[in-house]
């Protein structure tokens, strides 16, 4: 009986430690998670990931996705797959220049983009068939309507 107390007492000890380093995990790669639940206001604190990334979540045409900052991208840039569960219409082809070369691309217009209590319409983007996941790259079509400031850690969005 001792040993069957011993062995229950480890299993709940470990089971507790993997949901604590489970959450930890969480917030260290997914800082602004609490974002889905900011609906107002003009300005938006993001704290960087565990890479140095700023991701949040956010919505394009009311559906939620995954967007991750991208000062170096011109449009905000979405994969077919996304687009296509979004139901994104193409408005012409194009060719990007993008981090892995040039790549054939289809523009499109996002009725509303969402960040925290930020939302601006009718958002020029890019539909890039080689991008993967469901990870949106919030692009200059999207920030060059706010302030950035990044200091320690965090970057401020901001509404002038």
């Amino acid at each position: 009986m001792a040993r069957l107390s011993a062995h229950l007492t480890w299993i709940i000890g470990l089971g507790l430690l993997t949901l604590f380093f489970n959450s930890w995990l969480e917030q260290k790669n997914n800082p602004n998670a609490h974002l889905a639940a900011s609906m107002s206001g003009t300005r938006v604190v993001l704290a960087s990931d565990g890479r140095g990334h700023y991701t949040a979540p956010g919505w394009i045409n009311g559906s939620p996705v995954r967007f991750i900052v991208d000062t170096g991208a011109t449009y905000v840039s979405l994969s077919d797959d996304l687009a296509a569960r979004l139901e994104l219409n193409s408005m012409g082809k194009g060719v990007a220049d993008t981090a892995n070369g040039r790549v054939s691309v289809d523009y499109t217009r996002l009725g509303s983009v969402r960040l925290g209590g930020i939302e601006m319409s009718n958002v020029d983007a890019l539909i890039t068939p080689g991008m993967q996941g469901d990870s949106v790259l919030l692009g200059m079509s999207f920030l060059q309507h706010v302030q950035l400031t990044q200091q320690q850690g965090e970057l401020t969005l901001a509404v002038p």
